[in-house]
């Protein structure tokens, strides 16, 4: 899996000092940059060829500010014009959360789903799990 470490910020706490619930999808979304870079190597929105289909989160345990966090990412599946992305938050050696996102090969001139081509193929196999 790829490995991101990130520093929370004090503005990404809640009123009870953990990190709030609604910054883990901005961290895996962080973690999925290398998944971005291998499906479209310029990284040009004028021609982007992904969407985000589905997303969810398991909070395991609570992430505190002060401590960096591990964001580890890899591909579990890829389908026709589909993958799934697995995501895990680590802090002190502990998972905190976990998470899926759901990502499609998206053909915005024909507003559609595409099929994923070999050469992406190709870039996103070092990034499978269990490759």
């Amino acid at each position: 899996m790829l490995s991101l470490t990130v520093t929370p910020r004090f503005a990404e706490t809640d009123a009870l000092g953990h990190i709030n619930n609604t910054v883990l999808p901005v961290w895996f979304e962080q973690g999925r940059h290398s998944i971005f870079s291998a499906v479209h190597p310029s990284m040009s929105i004028d021609d982007w060829p992904l969407i985000l289909a589905k997303m969810s989160v398991d909070f395991v345990a609570q992430i505190f500010f002060g401590e960096e966090v591990v964001i580890r990412t890899g591909i579990e599946k890829i389908g026709n014009s589909s993958m799934v992305v697995k995501h895990e938050a680590w802090q002190r050696d502990q998972l905190v959360a976990r998470g899926d996102a759901i990502m499609v090969y998206f053909d915005y001139q024909t507003n559609q789903s595409a099929t994923i081509p070999p050469e992406i193929r190709e870039r996103l196999a070092p990034i499978m799990i269990n490759a």
